[in-house]
């Protein structure tokens, strides 16, 4: 992978995809606030509200805003095909999303049924349209990247998701509406593995290559992949199969495996926090598949294979792009500035000053700790769940700060260039 390769002409403004991540984080926080609170009941059932409010504050409240602004901005950049009038629809989609997320965990969290008539309308007015027009945009692209391939596969498990999700909540919602219990394994299915991992899969193509100097991803992997996943997942869903599951396992476990070989095979043999959080997002997803496999033999809690998935592989995943997209692109826009501006003699900070390693450093070590902790409480959730919850909170926290000093520092930047200018 190369620059080369990228329509940086294309780049939205900041504002697109930054305001899904600075959002983020809050959501994370909140999922911790619930654990918090509710304490050892949220592990006691899968079907318990608490946890089903916790669990969408983290996919669709976290990961689902970072992955939706991450597209907004990967897709005009790697497929050179803008979106249209992007800054109305980011702040559409984003008002839209947070509001529809917000209302279902409170539906949730009260029992209030009544609310989610609201998150259905709302969610489904942020992500269909927005799935519909990012197959449009995928398909007029004219770039032979296998990443835009993965990214079309992606937005397709997103639309399944979607769809299945909200066909969940209206059975909720409505006495007339038969509320399918069965959909939700499907539903689950599609999110983790046809939207997540086939999203994670498809940035990684990218950037583990770019930011951590290594060499690329099989080529016959890149290409194969995303269509061999879903295909499986589709075959999953019709005839639910053990067999289909143990393939798409493995599948899973090639992909973290063949990431890390190519992280061992880096050129740049430097400390980088973002490569320690690839890593803890690869061992979490083996660990979730070895737990999966194990579980007839363990009393463990039959959501644990899920929680370590969503907790550490996704979380982890999505939380080390962060500290490579957003420094990257401060510093494209600061550059794109400061050039506009002609004369400015001013110092822009390289990627490594505008979010300090350190930092990034000491939120890994909290987000390490928080799953340490976290994985020990799904064996004694009394006395390790409250203190998992903190330090993710904790976690969660420091990464928003350190969000928001880096748009701190990139308006403090632009003010000065304009005050010379």
């Amino acid at each position: 992978m190369n620059y080369t390769a990228l329509s940086l002409a294309q780049t939205p403004p900041l504002s697109v995809p930054l305001r899904f991540f600075i959002t983020a984080p809050l959501f994370t926080i909140a999922a911790g606030l619930i654990a918090l609170w509710f304490g050892p009941e949220l592990f006691e059932s899968r079907w318990s509200y608490p946890l089903l409010a916790a669990t969408h504050a983290i996919t669709l409240g976290f990961l689902g805003s970072v992955m939706i602004g991450a597209l907004q901005q990967l897709l005009p950049v790697l497929a050179g095909t803008p979106l249209p009038k992007p800054v109305w629809l980011s702040a559409t989609i984003h008002l839209l999303l947070t509001v529809g997320v917000l209302l279902l965990m409170a539906g949730w969290l009260l029992a209030e049924f009544a609310l989610f008539e609201f998150a259905i309308w709302l969610l489904a007015a942020a992500l269909l349209p927005l799935v519909l027009l990012l197959i449009v945009t995928l398909f007029r692209s004219e770039s032979k990247h296998p990443s835009i391939l993965t990214m079309i596969f992606a937005v397709i498990g997103l639309a399944v998701t979607a769809v299945l999700g909200l066909d969940l909540l209206a059975g909720y919602t409505w006495s007339e509406w038969v509320l399918n219990r069965g959909l939700t394994d499907i539903h689950l299915g599609w999110g983790l593995v046809g939207w997540l991992a086939v999203l994670v899969a498809g940035v990684a193509y990218q950037v583990v290559p770019m930011f951590q100097i290594t060499p690329d991803y099989p080529k016959l992997m890149m290409r194969g992949y995303a269509p061999m996943l879903l295909g499986l997942l589709l075959l999953w869903t019709l005839l639910q199969a053990d067999w289909i599951t143990w393939l798409i396992a493995l599948m899973l476990a090639v992909f973290a495996i063949v990431t890390l070989r190519l992280q061992h095979q880096r050129r740049r043999r430097i400390a980088d926090v973002t490569l320690d959080f690839w890593r803890l997002a690869m061992g979490s997803l083996l660990l979730a598949l070895l737990l999966w496999l194990l579980a007839p033999h363990l009393h463990l809690t039959p959501i644990a294979p899920v929680v370590v998935l969503i907790a550490g592989f996704a979380v982890s995943a999505v939380n080390g792009m962060l500290y490579k997209i957003v420094p990257f692109l401060i510093w494209l826009h600061l550059n794109n500035r400061v050039q506009a501006l002609g004369s400015w003699q001013g110092k822009i900070p390289n990627m490594k000053q505008i979010i300090p390693e350190r930092q990034a450093r000491w939120q890994f070590r909290l987000q390490l700790a928080a799953l340490i902790v976290l994985f020990g409480a799904l064996l004694v959730p009394e006395w390790l769940l409250r203190p998992a919850a903190l330090l993710w909170i904790a976690s969660a926290a420091w990464l928003g700060w350190n969000l928001l000093a880096a748009l701190y520092l990139f308006r403090r930047i632009v003010s000065d260039a304009q005050d010379v200018g």
